[in-house]
This record gives C-alpha cells, structure tokens and sequence, in this order.
C-alpha cells in the first residue's frame, strides 16, 4: 500500500467513528444499557487507546501519554498492559467528558500522522493496520450498542429519522424487502482447504490455512427470512423443548423469550425496533438479533442443522466463481455449528497483542459473513466473528445447512 492510500484510509476510519456518533448527544454517548454493550463515548476512547498504546508509546519520540489515567480508563481486556476499569461499569465514567473524548482523538490522530512520515520500521504500519481493523469492529459495534441503548427508552427513539436522510451512511438502509424462494445448493464431498491465504490483512485467527476434509453436504442460498421464522414462533417453536439444547432451553424459560430481541407484538401486527425508530416488521427481510440457541432450534423445526464454518468457508469460496449464494456480506452474521477454537498450528502474537483472539477460544461459537453493519471492505471469506450462545443485540441471523439427501428426495 503506498503512503497516501495508507493517509486516506487512516482519515477514512477515524472519521467514520466519529460521523456514527454525531446523530447522537453527550447523554447517548455516556450511557451503558447493558454489561455486554459499552458506552459509544467508551468506544471513541478506547479506539484511540490502542493507536497511542500499541504504536505511539513504541514508535514516537519522546512520548508522553495525553493523560496518563487513560491507560487504565479505557484498556478493554489486554491484561499485558495493566489493570482495567470493570467493563459493567463503563457508564459510570461521567468524566472524561465528550469533548475531552474528541479532543484526545485529534491529538492521538496529530501525533500517529507525524510517525507516518517519519517512522520507516514495516512493523510500524502492520500495526497501524491492525488498528484501522479494530477500529472496523468497534464501529460495528458501536451500530449494535446503540441499537440496544435506544430500544430501552419507552419513547423508541430513532437514530436516523428517516432513511431517505443523507446523513444516514449507505449501510443503514433498511434492506431489501423481497427475497427469492428457497433453494439449496449442492457441494460432492471434498477435501478442501480454508484459512487466510495469501498478503492481504487478515486476524491471526483465520490462520494458518489448513486442509478439512466435507462429507455431501447442501446449503441454502439465502438467509432465513422474518416471515420463515415468524412460522416457526406461530407453530409454537419457543414452547416445544425438543427443538431446543438443554441449556437454550433452560435459558428460554429464565428468561421468558418469546420472539427475536427487538421483535414488538402490536394489534396490527408485529413491530420491529430498528435504527430508524419503530417499524412494522417487514416480512421479507432476513431474520435478525438471534441468538446460536434461536438460531439452532429454527433448523430443528425446519428439519435442517446448521453449517459448520468450513462448509460455509467452502461454499463462499466456491460463490465467487459459480455466484449460487446471496445474502453473504450484506445482510447478517450468520451462525455455524462450529465452537470458536484455534486452527491447527495456531500460534498467537507475542506480547499484549497476542491478546486480541487467542485468549477467547472458548465456550464461544463462530459466526461468518458480514452485516449490513459491517464496515465497507472489512468482510472477506475467512473471517471468523464470535459469540456466545446467548448473544442476540448483534445483527446475526441464520442460513440452513443439510447433510447430502437420499437419491428419492
């Protein structure tokens, strides 16, 4: 990458984040609706924390930190650095203000800008990538988080007011409102191989490549939609526990679900909260905001299973030359069977970085594709995003998968 794209991209993403909070007040910003979701004021900090962390105290001159408690405040997990403010009460930090947010964003952005012209070490740029793709992530989830934040305010409140408004970035429009009938897509068995390949960036859990052996399998070619699973809610599905594991079920019945995390039961019909406010639940749009528990208890009823990450891997690698698939990047994560472990021959990067995946391969399930959340460029067929079973306030839906069918079928 040459040095100006490297400049355009830096002031691409850094400006991003702060355009996804601009709808929003000081008040939005500062509020935490739940121990899983971070304030969006934590997330312009802690963004900036990982450049003036992991680059600027390695590479600058003479660096002194913008303000030395902030190493604590906004650290998120990396227990190499030091100690942490608890992540349930991110809420609680009234101060440092918005402003003094924002101010240390342009200091931070100030002092990474000088480093690119004068600093020639490779690792130096390796890094500053790795920050522009944690960066990616963290706008994602500010998207989910204050989707969430909003939900809990009785008034519904909308983050775009209409979305016709040109303020609204491209990837909030709300999506497509039909879809194609259901088919599936037949793979012959196979020993393939999956994993990142090749100079472009990628985390190091998508490494290395390796080879999985398929047994026929079939997918479908596209999500799951709202009016599929609002079947499976009319056919009882969160009253039957033979569609459920045990302990999805257990945590059905804790916690009295009944239908998708924003989903709105209303006399005219369902509802459903979104970014742009309250909105009757259009049909035809991929189901969203499940968890691997509604996920895996769908495709018991519909007489399916999930896919595992290599069959999903294998297929959309497939699509880019025969095109059988929709609705892989642009829609929803899409849960796998798959448990989020380290491929064979993993290793993690040494030092505090090594942080980053490795620590969380466990009790955690890979989802693949992308959303309509997920930044521009940042989804690729190796990605490996991943949750615990009972995460719903991410924008994850679902795609079908079966074993290869009898020959009379």
């Amino acid at each position: 990458m040459q040095y100006a794209d490297i400049i355009n991209r830096w002031q691409q993403v850094r400006q991003r984040s702060v355009a996804i909070a601009a709808p929003l007040s000081a008040e939005d910003c500062m509020a935490q609706s739940m121990p899983d979701a971070s304030p969006i004021k934590w997330h312009l900090a802690h963004t900036t924390w990982f450049f003036e962390t992991f680059i600027l105290e390695q590479f600058e001159e003479h660096f002194q930190p913008f303000h030395q408690d902030f190493r604590v405040l906004f650290n998120s997990y990396y227990n190499g650095v030091g100690d942490k403010h608890p992540r349930p009460q991110r809420g609680l930090l009234t101060r440092p203000a918005l402003d003094t947010v924002l101010a240390y964003r342009q200091q931070v952005d100030a002092r990474i800008r000088r480093c690119c012209d004068s600093v020639k070490d490779p690792y130096f740029f390796q890094l500053l990538e790795l920050g522009l793709q944690h960066e990616q992530q963290h706008q994602e989830l500010m998207l989910t988080d204050i989707k969430h934040l909003l939900s809990c305010n009785p008034l519904y409140p909308a983050l775009y007011v209409s979305p016709a408004n040109p303020a609204s970035p491209a990837d909030l429009h709300p999506l497509a409102t039909t879809c194609a009938a259901l088919a599936w897509q037949q793979y012959d068995a196979s020993l393939c191989e999956i994993g990142h390949l090749g100079k472009d960036f990628c985390f190091d859990n998508e490494s290395p490549r390796h080879r999985q052996f398929l047994e026929p399998f079939q997918l479908a070619t596209r999500l799951i939609s709202n009016a599929e699973y609002l079947a499976f809610i009319d056919d009882g599905g969160y009253r039957k526990p033979t569609l459920w594991l045990a302990e999805g079920w257990d945590w059905v019945r804790q916690h009295d679900l009944q239908h998708p995390l924003y989903w709105r039961p209303d006399p005219q019909g369902w509802q459903e909260f979104t970014l742009h406010g309250l909105q009757a639940l259009k049909l035809q749009q991929p189901v969203s905001h499940l968890s691997y528990f509604e996920a895996s208890a769908y495709a018991v009823w519909a007489d399916a299973r999930l896919p595992t990450e290599a069959e999903w891997e294998y297929a959309a690698s497939q699509h880019e030359t025969e095109g059988q698939l929709s609705q892989l990047f642009d829609s929803c994560w899409q849960w796998t069977s798959s448990s989020y472990s380290p491929y064979p021959g993993f290793v993690p990067a040494t030092g505090a970085v090594g942080e980053y995946n490795g620590k969380f391969m466990v009790n955690q399930y890979v989802l693949r594709g992308a959303s309509a959340f997920t930044p521009a460029g940042h989804s690729r067929n190796t990605y490996r995003n991943f949750f615990p079973a009972t995460a719903r306030w991410q924008l994850a839906g679902l795609r079908l998968a079966r074993s290869q069918q009898d020959p009379e079928e």
